[in-house]
């Protein structure tokens, strides 16, 4: 059994680092100071999995869940393919019969041969996307391989027309030298960094999106009224931006992703280069504004056959660089987000804590925090600090993110050291708990892809490891808060 009591993330009435006051757009998310002195406690007890009874995952009463797609279990898709591990972002949509497809990610790094059959981006390279299609209780009709050729496929975004934007967290290619394992990049055919659309239920093109730039990319959420998709970045040992890919077509983005667009950086009015990766009052508000990124998609020279010149640092540093140049802001580790009635909300992975005194590398991640929470609002051009985590006890490292129905709780993804989590946060202000990681023999493994299946019944979620799985959750949402 857990129990915890969450520290609210909203606390006065007014902000304290940009000098604006916390009404307009936030003004819903607002709490008074009677309000703030309550706390909410989440008991989590032993659920037993549905699929075979062991117990995988602590859920509050009432609440029942399925695993399926587990790595451990051999398991081979329709189309052949021998599902690969390393389950990560992932998205659902409505299917027939009340069923969903998933569009799942697998972040599998390092030259090798592709997953699946058809025809991969990248033959060298291990990544990609499978879609399934399941019930609302985890029994899977069928499945496949959707994108192959790619690496690290981390997080990304649902579209409202029907489609996954995967996003690629690496700048690996023929032409970058070694990344953090050391692994070479020689056997690479193609360069990697991009975003790639995959339809529900269908087959990627494989091209990549390349001018939505060249870096580590997270996360990907659309604003709907304005065709806008927001970025965000993991560059782990360095700084991270918030970028947005705005389409030259009247319309913006609308059916599709389009080439051709044009890249910007978040920057901070009147505080060229804020670091906002150090801890500040929540609520502290900023004026935004975008600077142009010139060169979206580098290339660099290489000889193939050869170890490339440009080291991977320099590559990984090369879009934001230029943002940088120019003032833009810098953040902790940006992974996921989600674009909810008006408001793009994102986490900042280590966020919090005292500021780096440099622009790395770190060895330890670029932040000295366990985590913060942001809002933007494109339509008044503000960012908000919404959340910090005062420790890995109240909240760990938070990584995707998610929402059952508009203006909802949101569902926050755990990537932490101390037993993973997923947590909610209310737009009244309090942190819960939903679920914990019991999986034995991996407690610390994290949780990710949460995405809410059609009408909100189920919670799919998975397991991000080399023994991964995906879960189907379902239970009295309404009444946990959700």
């Amino acid at each position: 059994m857990s129990t915890f009591d969450r520290r609210r993330f909203l606390q006065g009435a007014t902000a304290a680092a940009g000098g604006l006051a916390l009404a307009g757009p936030f003004a819903g998310y607002l709490a008074s100071p009677a309000a703030g002195a309550r706390r909410l406690a989440t008991v989590l007890v032993p659920v037993p999995d549905e699929k075979d009874g062991v117990v995988r995952l602590h859920l509050p009463e009432g609440f029942h869940y399925r695993s399926f797609h587990d790595t451990a279990d051999g398991v081979t898709l329709d189309d052949g393919t021998v599902l690969p591990p390393r389950h990560d972002g992932m998205a659902a949509f409505p299917a027939r019969d009340g069923k969903a497809w998933l569009v799942r990610n697998h972040e599998i790094n390092g030259p090798g041969t592709a997953f699946g059959p058809g025809r991969p981006y990248d033959p060298k390279a291990q990544g990609g996307t499978t879609s399934v299609l399941v019930d609302r209780f985890g029994n899977v009709d069928r499945a496949f391989t959707s994108l192959n050729g790619t690496q690290m496929n981390c997080a990304g975004g649902r579209m409202p027309w029907g489609s996954w934007i995967t996003c690629e967290e690496t700048v690996n290619g023929p032409d970058v030298g070694p990344d953090f394992t050391g692994a070479p990049n020689v056997e690479l055919t193609e360069p990697h960094g991009y975003l790639y659309e995959v339809p529900a239920g269908g087959q990627s093109d494989r091209n990549p999106i390349t001018h939505a730039g060249r870096f580590l990319h997270e996360a990907a959420a659309l604003d709907p009224a304005e065709g806008v998709l927001y970025l965000t970045e993991d560059n782990f040992g360095f700084p991270s931006g918030l970028y947005r890919y705005v389409s030259r077509r009247r319309g913006g983005h609308d059916g599709r992703i389009h080439e051709g667009g044009r890249l910007q950086m978040l920057a901070v009015q009147g505080r060229p280069g804020a670091e906002l990766a150090a801890s500040q009052p929540v609520g502290s508000t900023y004026r935004a504004w975008w600077v142009d990124i010139d060169d979206p998609n580098p290339r660099f020279r290489y000889r193939r056959g050869q170890p490339a010149p440009t080291t991977n640092d320099q590559a990984l540093r090369y879009v934001g660089d230029q943002g940088r140049a120019q003032g833009a802001a810098r953040f902790s580790r940006l992974e996921g987000a989600v674009f909810d009635r008006g408001t793009l909300w994102f986490t900042s992975t280590q966020g919090g804590g005292a500021p780096e005194v440099g622009d790395g590398p770190i060895a330890n991640g670029y932040g000295n925090g366990s985590g913060q929470i942001w809002a933007f609002h494109p339509r008044s051009g503000t960012l908000r600090l919404a959340y910090e985590s005062v420790g890995p006890q109240t909240l760990d490292l938070p990584d995707n993110v998610t929402v059952r129905r508009p203006g909802g709780a949101l569902v926050i993804c755990e990537d932490g050291g101390n037993g993973n989590y997923l947590r909610g946060l209310k737009a009244s202000g309090e942190l819960f708990d939903i679920a914990l990681n019991q999986l034995p023999g991996q407690f610390n493994d994290e949780f990710a892809g949460a995405t809410f299946g059609p009408g909100g019944h189920t919670l799919y979620v998975n397991i991000q490891a080399n023994r991964a799985l995906t879960f189907a959750i379902w239970g009295p949402w309404d009444q946990l808060g959700v």
